[in-house]
C-alpha cells in the first residue's frame, strides 16, 4: 500500500507540521499550502511578482486576507468567507492575478467523518450557509439525512467552513494526488 503524504517543506518538517497533532485548526481545514487570494496565478508567479504591499489585505471586505508566511497575502477562512468582490484583483498593480471571468480557485470542500450526522445528530449548518447550494442532504430511511457536496457547484468560498460546529469540513485540491 502506497502512503501519500503532503509535500512538506524543510521548515514545516522541522516544525513538525506533518504530525496532525501539531497542526493548527486552520492547517487541518485548509491544508499545508496557504490559499492565495482568488484568481491568483500559480504560486511561483505570485511569490515572484507580489510586492507584499498589503493593498489587497486592506481592501478585503470580509477580512479573510491576512499576511501569511513570508509576508505574502493568504486566505484565512476562519475570519469568514470570500464574496468574490474582486477588490483584491482591482487594487493590485502587479501581474499576479488571472482574469475574473475564470474560476477563482481550484479547491473544493469535503465533509469528513467528523460530521455530526455520522453520530446520528441532525445538523445542516453547512447547507444553510452555502450560497451556491453545493451542499445538499440526502434523506435516509430510519436515519439522519447525510450531506453530499456537488463539487461542480462548489466555488471554494469558505462559507461552510466557519459554520460547521465540529470542523468536519476541509479543503481539498482536486489536481493533487493527496
Amino acid at each position: 500500500r502506497r502512503m501519500t503524504t503532503p509535500d512538506v517543506s524543510r521548515r514545516h518538517f522541522l516544525r513538525g507540521s506533518f504530525l496532525s497533532s501539531l497542526q493548527t485548526e486552520q492547517q487541518k481545514i485548509q491544508g499545508f499550502n496557504g490559499i492565495r487570494p482568488p484568481w491568483s496565478k500559480d504560486n511561483q508567479v505570485f511569490i515572484q511578482h507580489c510586492t507584499r504591499c498589503d493593498d489587497c489585505i486592506e481592501v478585503c471586505e470580509t477580512h479573510i486576507l491576512i499576511k501569511g508566511e513570508g509576508g505574502f497575502p493568504q486566505v484565512q477562512f476562519s475570519q469568514g468567507e470570500c464574496t468574490f468582490c474582486h477588490k483584491c484583483v482591482d487594487v493590485c498593480k502587479q501581474p499576479i492575478f488571472r482574469l475574473i471571468d475564470e474560476k477563482p480557485w481550484e479547491h473544493k470542500v469535503e465533509i469528513t467523518s467528523l460530521c455530526l450526522t455520522q453520530q446520528k445528530i441532525e445538523c445542516r449548518s453547512c447547507q444553510d450557509n452555502c450560497p451556491v447550494n453545493a451542499i445538499r442532504f440526502r434523506l435516509q430511511i430510519g436515519g439522519v439525512a447525510q450531506p453530499m457536496v456537488n463539487v461542480d457547484n462548489c466555488n471554494g468560498c469558505g462559507a461552510c467552513l466557519n459554520s460547521c460546529p465540529v470542523n468536519a469540513i476541509k479543503i481539498t485540491y482536486p489536481n493533487n494526488d493527496e
